[in-house]
């Protein structure tokens, strides 16, 4: 059974009191009967002032159960009425500042969850949150982007359960930490932080792009240190050259025995001599590497082309190539034709180089949402640990005698046409060459003037 409230037990006793007054009252009417008008009157005022002061004191109780109802539902908005009480009026006063600063303080909140919701869905950097139990519970779009995003995205999973080397590098990573990434040729800078979410702490990681400025420094430091070397190579060869060709004159004079190994000496080092300049033009190529002359190329066609340059070769080692999809219609791009070639050279001659012979050479090349997909794959031993996260980094090579500018070649060309592009190890073995032209850079013709052709039109090469 509930108790009574206050104010109903204050009533009851005034009542049980007034009770009690006004039977001593009638007791006394027989003995006294004008104390009685007398007594009545004073009962009825008492009984008045008993209720107003019952009233007055109840006041608070009231203000506070209204005022704590109102804070229980967050109703921050509204405000208790005035009150006569002086005391009450201060009360109601104190308490409807409070329910302004708190609404104002909510307002604020709310304002600033808005912007930064704003601000991370907006931001080129990728940023996840994790919850209590350490799946990711916000992905902003750049990390859906990262991850491939759809089913492939990271919502509502674990670092540890997604297929990724990105989720598998933020996965290894200490909390107050960050690394350097490489990504399929891309530098990412990944850090691990901690925040505090209703008095338990959480992780977030933020990963920032790092491709730009870094290729930028390193194209940089290898643009000088390459202009350096060409400068004193060329010169020094050039000054050398001259002087075995006036001494190859004084050979005449030598008997003849002598001659011929003389000549034979300086005709070796002066071809030593060129194919030392040629070397180091090499090199200089990769700088001098000019804007993209854009013209619509035909990428399918452009393929077979280059498949017919190297028939020989690939007949010769006994590898095959194979398609495995290509459009019905001609898959035209606005691209460099000469440039784009010679990045497609390098991708295949690597493949190549890499199964040495007795292999296969996969290709396709898909149109998905717009854009256009190649992939290369090969069937040799796959990308060497040691150079895995270095590569397309300039002198970085797998092969033994290599300069490293094949994959520094392809990336600067891609890089130049804004394609997008990476090499990595295939599940079944080999290596995959992918590259992806985007919507914009994809002209297709209209569909009536698009000739049909098979998928696997191109024979395989023997």
């Amino acid at each position: 059974m509930r108790p009574l409230p206050l104010r109903g037990r204050w009533l009851l006793y005034l009542l049980a009191l007034h009770l009690g007054l006004g039977g001593l009252v009638f007791w006394h009417l027989r003995e006294r009967p004008w104390w009685f008008l007398g007594l009545e009157i004073a009962l009825a005022v008492s009984l008045l002032l008993g209720l107003a002061l019952s009233r007055r004191a109840e006041l608070p109780r009231e203000l506070l159960r209204t005022g704590s109802e109102l804070i229980r539902e967050e109703e921050f908005g509204s405000r208790l009425a005035g009150a006569g009480d002086r005391e009450a009026a201060e009360l109601v006063g104190l308490f409807n500042r409070m329910m302004e600063r708190l609404r104002r303080e909510r307002l604020l909140v709310q304002e600033r969850e808005q912007l930064l919701a704003e601000v991370v869905g907006a931001s080129p950097a990728a940023f996840l949150t994790l919850d209590h139990d350490g799946r990711v519970d916000l992905a902003n779009p750049a990390a859906e982007r990262l991850f491939g995003g759809g089913a492939a995205g990271p919502a509502g999973r674990t670092l540890g359960s997604i297929d990724h080397p990105l989720a598998r590098a933020l996965a290894d990573l200490p909390p107050g930490e960050s690394r350097l990434v490489d990504l399929s040729g891309r530098r990412l800078r990944a850090v691990h932080g901690r925040f505090y979410n209703r008095g338990f702490a959480r992780s977030f990681y933020l990963v920032e792009e790092l491709t730009a400025e870094l290729r930028a420094t390193e194209r940089a430091a290898y643009d000088k240190l390459i202009r350096m070397i060409s400068h004193e190579v060329n010169n020094s060869v050039g000054a050398v050259v001259s002087l075995l060709q006036s001494t190859a004159g004084l050979a005449a004079d030598l008997p003849a025995a002598r001659r011929e190994r003389a000549e034979r000496a300086l005709a070796v080092a002066e071809d030593r001599l060129r194919s030392l300049n040629r070397f180091v033009d090499g090199f200089a190529e990769v700088v001098r590497l000019p804007a993209p002359d854009r013209r619509p190329v035909a990428l399918d066609r452009l393929l077979d082309d280059l498949l017919v340059l190297l028939g020989p070769e690939l007949a010769e080692r006994r590898i095959a190539v194979r398609w495995l999809a290509r459009p019905d219609r001609p898959a035209t791009v606005s691209a460099d034709k000469n440039q784009l070639e010679q990045a497609l050279v390098n991708v295949l001659r690597n493949a190549i180089e890499a199964m040495g012979g007795d292999g296969e050479i996969a290709l396709s090349l898909e149109r998905r949402d717009g854009a256009l997909c190649l992939a290369v794959a090969d069937t040799g031993p796959g990308l060497p640990e040691s150079v895995r996260s270095r590569l397309f980094v300039p002198f970085v090579s797998t092969k033994r005698d290599g300069r490293g500018l094949g994959l520094t070649l392809i990336r600067e060309i891609l890089e130049g046409h804004g394609f997008a592009y990476g090499l990595e190890d295939r599940p079944e073995g080999g290596a995959l060459f992918r590259l992806e032209v985007p919507t914009g850079a994809v002209e297709d013709p209209p569909p009536a003037a698009a000739a049909t052709r098979p998928a696997a039109a191109h024979p395989p090469s023997r």
